[in-house]
């Protein structure tokens, strides 16, 4: 303020407006507007002001937030979307808020539930064995529609270092209680795997257990089964047993079976062809059986 003072003390004392603003090191619209403050208010008007605006353009009355608040406890499964329109509806007169900004009262407020993450899935260390009954690979082909308008989910299980396929089950699901009866008839005739290799999706994968183990998982370590996972989007880490899928799509599903009976006999043919007719080219034209023992 002593600045101030004795900037107007000479102003009034005659001396012109420019030579003073360059002895005080301003310019002269801040000259000016020191010379209006003080004919607008005397010596109160040459005093600090706070620089806080009056009100903030973006600050919510808090009648309104209070509004937000108290339909929120009213209809507490209700998200900021329907909160809003709810609003609109009950005051129309007034100017309703943006959905980010009613979200923003009901977060600040506590209102707002947050999801648990899930834990996110992990590729493990994938083996790489000459010898059969190592390592499996197991996966879900991708539904396909039967005939009679019903969904058909074929598990499949093979042997990665001689191809040999070792299940196709028609399946009307991806419950875990299904694959279950699959995978213990599968261990009853060819005896335990050293490891099974899958996807990170259900049932061979839980997103909410630790380590994402599912029961089917469990069940497999239980046994002395070592589990392996592909990284999530790597399909090719499986990629013997995708062209298998390829193969069984081409030869299985065009045109699909009547019913789930029908398409399972298809299966049964395609894995005896698969196994003891097909030569394959990794396999220097033997057949999967031929190196299945």
């Amino acid at each position: 303020m002593d600045e101030r003072l004795k900037f107007v003390a000479r102003v009034l004392d005659g001396e012109k407006i420019a030579v003073l603003c360059r002895d005080f090191g301003i310019s002269r619209k801040t000259g000016y507007k020191i010379l209006k403050r003080y004919n607008d208010s005397g010596l109160e008007g040459l005093t600090d002001r706070s620089r806080r605006p009056y009100r903030h353009a973006n600050q919510l009355p808090f009648q309104i937030e209070k509004l937000i608040v108290r339909a929120k406890q009213d209809k507490p499964s209700w998200g900021a979307p329907k909160i809003r329109e709810r609003l609109a509806r009950l005051y129309p007169d007034v100017h309703t808020p943006a959905i980010s900004t009613v979200h923003a009262v009901l977060d600040r407020h506590g209102l707002v539930k947050r999801l648990r993450r899930r834990n996110r899935a992990q590729g493990t260390a994938l083996s790489h064995t000459c010898r059969p009954n190592d390592l499996w690979c197991a996966d879900y082909k991708g539904e396909f529609m039967l005939a009679d308008r019903r969904y058909c989910y074929p598990l499949t299980i093979s042997d990665f270092a001689s191809r040999y396929l070792l299940a196709c089950e028609a399946l009307h699901t991806t419950k875990e209680a299904y694959a279950f009866t699959v995978f213990e008839n599968a261990f009853k005739e060819f005896g335990l795997p050293g490891a099974i290799r899958t996807d990170n999706g259900v049932p061979f994968a839980s997103p909410n257990a630790l380590f994402n183990l599912s029961r089917l998982s469990v069940w497999w370590l239980r046994l002395g089964i070592a589990i392996e996972r592909i990284k999530p989007g790597n399909p090719q880490q499986n990629g013997r047993h995708e062209r298998m899928h390829l193969t069984l799509k081409l030869e299985t599903t065009k045109p699909a079976g009547a019913n789930f009976l029908q398409q399972q006999a298809k299966f049964d043919e395609f894995i005896d062809g698969f196994n003891n007719e097909r030569p394959h080219q990794a396999l220097g034209m033997d057949c999967p059986a031929q190196h299945y023992a």
